[in-house]
């Protein structure tokens, strides 16, 4: 059922205290999706938020997962079950896939040439991995079988890919592990073999690989640490554990730091020795999606809750909050949903 939320109070901004000469210039964006059903018209969607202003860059509502080159120069995302690119402007609209299969969640190449994304023969069903070029063209399979391969991360440097592969057992219970992959779909490896728990949500970091160990199917059986591995799979040392289940949300492009969330706060943490840091408090049952931007001194958070949905950014050496959008349950029929796919735009 299209969940019931309304933008009420859109870009009520809150002032950071900076220097007047860095509030003046201008900030990258952060861009999501967002889709409307107000009395049986549906309209949505990617948006985009810069310096209080918020901006329409497309106009189909099944626009989403939106995922930025890292020249900042373009955007590319989903459609309805095909990929597309747009620039920050909302210009230059491209297609980069078409057929009856169900593409989803694209990820840019760090040089830009090419687009890693999930493609399933239908909804619902187990996910390969592919690529094709950045303007489209050049298709090509990386993963193939039965296993469901989701979740690709670039390394820094381009040359590998890591993600998650569900295989099922001889009980046909899914077990999730990692693989890593060249860009060519050559030395496919396997990261991590366990036999009851899962691996997921991995991101590389100036060390190697990062990782949630636990129960990544949602509910109440769900639990996770945080983990570090070598990009070989070798050293496996836990990083994040103890009372409460941490789920890596993000890693900072330096890759000295993660972000992630445990109980109800968002909490960041050198990769090492050392401490978490509580960044902000979060409502009790709520989901998040959180992506650093490319300094890396502050986090986009988006907070759903049933009846609430807000998208913040967070100044991570001191915690303070910028409120970007929210919305707020209000009927039985009509509503909006914004997110949870965000990403913000890299700035060289």
């Amino acid at each position: 059922m299209f969940h019931r939320t309304i933008i009420s109070a859109l870009l009520a901004l809150i002032a950071l205290a900076v220097p007047a000469a860095a509030s003046a210039a201008s900030s990258p964006a952060v861009v999501f999706s967002k889709v409307s059903n107000i009395e049986g018209e549906i309209k949505g969607g990617l948006y985009a938020v810069r310096d209080g202003r918020l901006n329409q860059l497309t106009e189909d509502p099944t626009d989403t997962e939106p995922n930025f080159s890292p020249d900042g120069r373009t955007i590319a995302f989903a459609r309805n079950g095909d990929l597309f690119s747009v620039r920050p402007d909302g210009s230059g609209q491209r297609q980069l896939t078409s057929g009856p299969e169900v593409d989803s969640v694209p990820i840019v190449a760090p040089n830009g040439k090419y687009v890693v994304f999930e493609r399933r023969a239908s909804a619902g069903a187990p996910a390969d991995l592919y690529t094709v070029g950045a303007t489209g063209g050049g298709l090509r399979a990386l993963t193939s079988g039965a296993n469901d391969d989701r979740e690709a991360v670039f390394a820094p440097d381009g040359k590998a890919i890591v993600f998650v592969r569900g295989t099922a057992d001889a009980a046909d219970a899914i077990n999730d592990d990692l693989f890593s992959v060249r860009p060519t779909g050559g030395n496919l490896a396997r990261l991590t073999t366990t036999a009851v728990v899962d691996e997921f949500a991995p991101h590389y970091f100036a060390g190697g690989i990062l990782y949630s160990r636990g129960e990544s199917t949602p509910g109440p059986a769900a639990y996770a640490d945080v983990f570090t591995m070598r990009r070989n799979g070798t050293k496996v040392r836990s990083l994040v554990a103890g009372v409460g289940s941490a789920y890596v949300e993000d890693v900072s492009p330096d890759g000295h730091t993660v972000v992630f969330r445990r109980d109800q706060g968002l909490w960041a943490k050198r990769i090492g020795p050392g401490k978490a840091r509580k960044l902000s408090q979060l409502p009790d049952n709520s989901e998040t999606s959180s992506v650093f931007s490319s300094n890396g001194k502050r986090v986009a958070a988006f907070v759903a809750l049933e009846n609430e949905q807000i998208l913040v950014s967070i100044d991570v050496a001191n915690g303070r909050q910028t409120r970007l959008a929210d919305a707020v349950h209000y009927g039985d029929d009509d509503g909006t949903i914004i997110g949870p796919v965000i990403d913000w735009q890299p700035v060289r």
